[in-house]
């Protein structure tokens, strides 16, 4: 099911959340259009990791709404939201894998538990590595893997059930300069490819302008800034502007 025509794919509206009387998101309004590449960035802490797990439906707004493809998430049941999750693939940072399993095992997971015959689910398996270019890694053991060989296998265990939208929670953290560069150009193919949603947060600003369509800002629970990423780069908000210079001393920092 895709989002109706003029309908954005992901839809935030008043979105707040409070965990422990912490107020982490205040009041967010947020879309993300049908196949566009949107980039999340701010300081740890700042409710990025809590805002996608909002748009998968694992965790419930205190007040707002969650709309994806036309769906009220609130309106989904216990039974209704997992096989309404299966339109999201999600790679978590530094790849998460089982330690104990080969690669195929890892990617295979989702499949397995989805009930996929074994013949089918092997062959998909094979199809999602080929699609990372790690064709021939299955019988590999995470140990065995460098670290963007990692991330490469947590993105073909998020594609193997072929979502229409992908989450990314810090693709490149961790690594070197080559190696992030991989991983993003691994993603720009995957959305062209898989004609994929996709939803990244990051630190790593080198990614966001090389991935985005659009950047978004959190800060204090709040979206302040969303453009794309050469007017993004030049918004005169002094807490964009601090972000991007990487300074100690600033709005984001003060009270």
């Amino acid at each position: 099911m895709a989002a109706p025509a003029g309908e954005p794919r992901i839809s935030l509206r008043g979105v707040s959340k409070s965990f422990g009387g912490k107020v982490v998101l205040d009041g967010i309004d947020l879309d993300v259009e049908a196949g566009e590449s949107l980039v999340v960035v701010g300081g740890s802490g700042t409710g990025k990791s809590v805002m996608l797990k909002h748009m998968i439906g694992l965790i419930r707004p205190d007040a707002g709404t969650v709309t994806v493809d036309g769906v009220d998430l609130a309106t989904l049941g216990n039974r209704e939201l997992p096989e309404f999750r299966r339109r999201f693939g999600m790679a978590f940072q530094e790849g998460a894998l089982f330690d104990s399993m080969t690669v195929e095992g890892n990617v295979g997971f989702p499949l397995k538990r989805a009930g996929w015959e074994r013949g089918r689910a092997r062959a998909r398996v094979a199809e999602c590595l080929d699609l990372v270019h790690l064709e021939g890694a299955e019988r590999k053991l995470p140990s065995e893997l460098s670290g963007g060989m990692r991330r490469r296998v947590g993105l073909a265990r998020a594609i193997a059930l072929e979502p229409q939208i992908l989450l990314l929670d810090e693709p490149t953290t961790g690594l070197d300069p080559v190696i992030s560069a991989v991983v993003e150009e691994l993603i720009l193919e995957l959305e062209e490819r898989l004609n994929l949603t996709i939803v990244t947060i990051t630190h790593d600003m080198d990614a966001a302008f090389r991935i985005a369509d659009r950047i978004g800002m959190l800060h204090k629970g709040k979206v302040i800034a969303l453009a794309p990423p050469e007017e993004f780069r030049n918004l005169p908000d002094p807490r964009v502007q601090q972000f991007l210079r990487r300074e100690a001393k600033g709005p984001l920092t003060e009270g």
